[in-house]
């Protein structure tokens, strides 16, 4: 037997593995849909808790608000009024470099500083947390003393006058408490606060307060702000085309969101403005310092040429000195343009060599230049680094390889303009010495051989002439970027600009209903997939033959008995017009299938294991077949667990155990039924050797005799998947029925028939399914509830008085059911 179970547990495992294996081929859609319809309260109570998680969850889970606002990138500079300035800082933003600013810190810290974001007030409930952004009733403004009060939490609660309170708060794990009154300081150990109140909100606020809210704030780090809302920030492309950007916040409060996403962009509108207005201011700065020096000198030789003019006014004496002097004043103009330009030279090159140089104050210098067109180009690229390397700075460290990159490529454009510059400077220095000795040349005596003062004169009002052009030059250069500087206007334009959110973007309660729906489908179909691959249960005789690997014959089922039966009991008696009394008949006349010669027959009944309903069988297909005339004997030979006595309400003082030792006789011993025909024997005294008692000679002769009086002696055995007792009388058996009960018994059990038919050479041997709810609409199983071999009647409800309510069940009642 342990040999048998060890076998038994071997084949279910084997069972399992070729049902997993072949689950494609062999896949059994109406077993599936029985299992489904068997699962339906799980299935139910799956998807109530479903709906009830998602309705704690967008109850009591923190609201998330969205509010967005759209930006247009406008690249065209309104400012352009200079050509060569316009020339050398033409824009080179784009929309991804804007985008870029927006999302870094730098950036974002100053748009935050424009909010009040420096105290966060909240109301704790049971659950959740809730912000009163510019809704507390109270506002806190305090001084720092230490920056470890940053991050502290404060409570605070209010006394009922609702006219002061107690702030308190944990310093080093002792909570130090402080009384305030309205707009008054209380002293912390690292901040001084003082408490301003909102009495209409403060009422409002505690009349709906049950009691359970705790209010605190907590003083926020402003170096650390960029930090928190950068990852509620996005910057995303709405229109390429158009350069239309959305700016979106998502937090906690929906007129944070709100103000957030227009504080922004306002900023960012106000800091481009500001940036491209910038060097202008740097130029202007750069002019008035030396227009300062250039006014210097003007009037050092203004008024040397009006002291020489108040001494000796000069006067020609001939056409010869007429001649001379218009010669020199020609030379001399030359020479003051070159000087002009040299000093110019000179004055860039010595901004180069400063490394806190501004570009755009060189582009100025440049602007009188004759040749400043050589010098376009990389002055132009300078310009553009210059550019970058400021947009670098507000997403990148200076020390970061892109700054190092930046600054690599600035000073190579600045030794090439370097180089360039000495090269004009070296050039125009031969053009001034050439010059010069041409006036050399020039006779500066007049006719009587003394020095001429009309060359003097020439040469103070030349002096004066390059101070006086160089000057009108920076004022003109000046008036020319005060008009720039007054251009600057906003360039960006907010197309849509952020509403107040009503609704919360998270947690979504479609989302959430319809992710919690899906689990819950997804659960029910994993639960019934797997209570599919663990069935282990016969459900049809259609299993039992397609498991089988012994030509046996299916006799037909028995339906569930509607009732509760405590023990296996004659019922066909009760009601013989019933589905399950009919399906005894159709029993009894497909025995004729099996062996239909003349003569008294043995009919033993076994089954695999106990409560499978082999003694109830025994008992109504005695019955039935006592009910067409025949005489029927009814033994019980399962001696270990006798169930005959308590179906029949009898004694058990004698039977069976007593005969095969001889100590009643058979007469003693027989019982008779409330049916006719109808008699039975107990198992008697449980005996301590019932196999050997069963294996006896003296229970052939009983037999024997038996069948000489009785036309059909059935025979109740013990079950032959447990003990052997009954194979013996199996084989002797005219008509060997095994009994299984659907849901009940194993599929692995279907392997005891085959070793009963084949090792036992039991060649008869037929099949009965007890216990089938023939009430379910199942056909689709891929069998019908036709009886044995397809001989049996097909039974509705219309003609046999079957015991059931003609009222309609209700929901649960059928979910009860489906159990």
């Amino acid at each position: 037997m342990l040999q048998n179970q060890v076998n038994d547990r071997n084949e279910t495992f084997e069972h399992y593995k070729e049902r997993i294996t072949n689950f494609s081929v062999e896949f059994e859609f109406g077993l599936f849909v029985h299992i489904a319809r068997k699962s339906l309260t799980w299935i139910f109570l799956i998807f109530l808790i479903a709906i009830g998680c998602a309705w704690l969850y967008l109850r009591y889970s923190q609201n998330f608000y969205s509010a967005g606002t759209t930006l247009q990138i406008n690249l065209d500079n309104t400012s352009k009024v200079l050509d060569i300035s316009s020339s050398f800082s033409e824009e080179t933003n784009d929309v991804a470099s804007a985008i870029e600013v927006i999302r870094s810190k730098v950036f974002l810290n100053r748009a935050l500083m424009k909010l009040p974001l420096q105290v966060s007030y909240y109301a704790e409930g049971r659950i959740k947390t809730n912000e009163h952004y510019r809704s507390s009733p109270y506002s806190i403004n305090y001084i720092l003393k230490n920056p470890s009060a940053y991050g502290k939490r404060f409570d605070i609660s209010f006394y009922p006058d609702q006219k002061s309170g107690i702030v308190s708060c944990n310093w080093g794990g002792v909570v130090t408490s402080r009384n305030f009154t309205p707009n008054a300081w209380i002293e912390f150990q690292d901040v001084s606060i003082m408490v301003s109140l909102d009495n209409v909100k403060l009422a409002e606020m505690l009349q709906n307060d049950d009691g359970s809210t705790n209010y605190y704030f907590i003083i926020n780090d402003p170096e650390l702000l960029a930090d928190v809302y950068a990852p509620q920030l996005t910057v995303s492309l709405v229109n390429e085309a158009a350069k239309a950007i959305r700016i979106t916040f998502e937090t906690n409060n929906p007129v944070k969101a709100y103000e957030l996403s227009n504080a922004v962009a306002t900023e960012f509108i106000d800091y481009d403005v500001e940036r491209r207005s910038e060097s202008s201011k740097k130029v202007i700065e750069f002019i008035d310092s030396q227009l300062e020096q250039v006014s210097g000198r003007l009037k050092t030789t203004e008024d040397s040429l009006g002291q020489f003019k108040e001494s000796d006014v000069p006067k020609l004496s001939d056409q010869r000195e007429a001649y001379n002097f218009g010669k020199y004043s020609q030379l001399e103009t030359q020479l003051t343009e070159i000087e002009l330009q040299l000093q110019i030279l000179k004055d860039v090159a010595k901004e180069l060599d400063d490394p806190q140089s501004d570009v755009k104050s060189i582009i100025a210098l440049l602007s009188g230049l004759e040749n400043s067109s050589a010098l376009a180009l990389p002055l132009s690229n300078l310009s553009r680094l210059v550019d970058e390397r400021e947009r670098a700075l507000y997403t990148a460290k200076p020390e970061s390889d892109e700054i190092r990159s930046l600054d690599y490529q600035i000073g190579v454009q600045k030794s090439i303009i370097i180089k360039s510059v000495d090269i004009l400077i070296q050039q125009t220095e031969i053009k001034q010495n050439a010059i010069a000795q041409k006036l050399g040349t020039v006779t500066l005596t007049n006719s009587d051989g003394k020095p001429d003062s009309s060359y003097k004169y020439a040469e103070l009002q030349r002096l004066y002439s390059i101070n006086e052009k160089f000057f009108n030059l920076l004022v003109e250069k000046k008036t020319e970027y005060s008009i720039s500087e007054a251009g600057f206007t906003a360039k960006h334009v907010i197309l849509e600009k952020a509403i107040v959110p009503v609704s919360p973007v998270r947690p979504s309660g479609r989302t959430t209903i319809l992710t919690c729906v899906l689990v819950a489908t997804l659960l029910s179909i994993g639960m019934i997939i797997v209570r599919y691959f663990l069935h282990d249960s016969i459900s049809s005789l259609n299993e039992i033959m397609r498991h089988t690997n012994a030509s046996i014959s299916a006799l037909g089922i028995v339906p569930k008995y509607k009732h509760d039966i405590p023990v296996s009991q004659l019922i066909v008696d009760k009601n013989p017009k019933s589905l399950i009394s009919e399906a005894f008949r159709s029993l009894r006349t497909n025995l004729q299938f099996i062996d239909n010669t003349p003569g008294s027959k043995i009919l033993a009944v076994t089954s695999t294991i106990s409560g499978e309903g082999k003694t109830f069988v025994a008992i109504n297909l005695g019955g039935i077949i006592a009910y067409s005339g025949k005489k029927v004997l009814i033994i019980d030979l399962d001696m270990r667990k006798p169930k005959i006595h308590l179906g029949f309400n009898v004694t058990n003082e004698r039977g069976m155990s007593t005969l095969l030792i001889g100590r009643d006789n058979v007469d003693d011993c027989i019982r008779k039924s409330t049916l006719e025909n109808l008699h039975f024997i107990t198992a008697g005294p449980i005996p301590p050797n019932p196999s050997e008692l069963i294996l006896s000679p003296k229970m052939d002769e009983l037999l024997e005799k038996f069948k000489s009086v009785y036309d059909i002696v059935i025979v109740d055995n013990p079950p032959v998947g447990l003990v052997t007792d009954g194979i013996q009388i199996f084989q002797k058996a005219d008509y060997p029925i095994y009994i299984f009960k659907s849901e009940y018994s194993k599929k692995n059990f279907v392997q005891v028939v085959d070793r009963l038919h084949n090792e036992n050479n039991i060649r008869k041997l037929a099949v009965v399914l007890n216990g089938v709810d023939v009430d379910r609409k199942t056909s689709a199983f891929g069998y019908g509830y036709g009886y044995g071999y397809g001989y049996g009647y097909g039974y509705g409800y219309g003609y046999y008085d079957e015991q059931k309510s003609t009222a309609k069940k209700g929901f649960f009642s059928r979910f009860r059911r489906n159990k």
